[in-house]
C-alpha cells in the first residue's frame, strides 16, 4: 500500500502548460505543450514544447515510444518529426539493448 503521508501531488504553478494534439492519421503525433501562467492565459516569456510519438511493432505488441522535437512552431515540427521519430526509436533500442546485456550479465 501507498504511503499516502508522502506523497506529492502537488502541481508547480510556475510551470503549467495547455496540451494540443496535431495529428496526420497516418503516421504519428505531435503533442504541443504550449506555456500559460496560473490564471490561464498564454505565458510569452517561455517558448512551447513539441513531443512526438510513433508505435513500433515488437514481438510483444505494439511499443509506443516519445521523443523531444527541437522546434519553435507546429510547422517545423512537423518538418522535423521524421528525423526525431527515427532518432527517438534508435535510442529507446539502443536502452533496449543495454538492458539485455545488464540482464545477461546477472545470469
Amino acid at each position: 500500500m501507498a504511503d499516502l503521508d508522502n506523497l506529492s501531488a502537488d502541481m508547480d504553478a510556475a510551470n503549467l502548460y495547455t496540451e494540443e494534439i496535431v495529428t496526420d492519421r497516418k503516421m504519428g503525433t505531435i503533442h504541443v505543450l504550449t506555456p500559460i501562467t496560473p490564471e490561464g492565459a498564454k505565458d510569452p516569456t517561455r517558448a512551447p514544447i513539441f513531443t512526438g510519438e510513433v508505435q513500433i511493432m515488437t514481438q510483444m505488441g505494439p511499443l509506443p515510444i516519445s521523443f523531444d522535437i527541437p522546434a519553435a512552431s507546429v510547422a517545423e515540427a512537423v518538418s522535423k518529426y521524421g528525423e526525431a521519430a527515427k532518432e527517438g526509436v534508435r535510442q529507446t533500442l539502443e536502452r533496449w539493448a543495454d538492458r539485455d546485456e545488464e540482464e545477461k550479465e546477472c545470469v
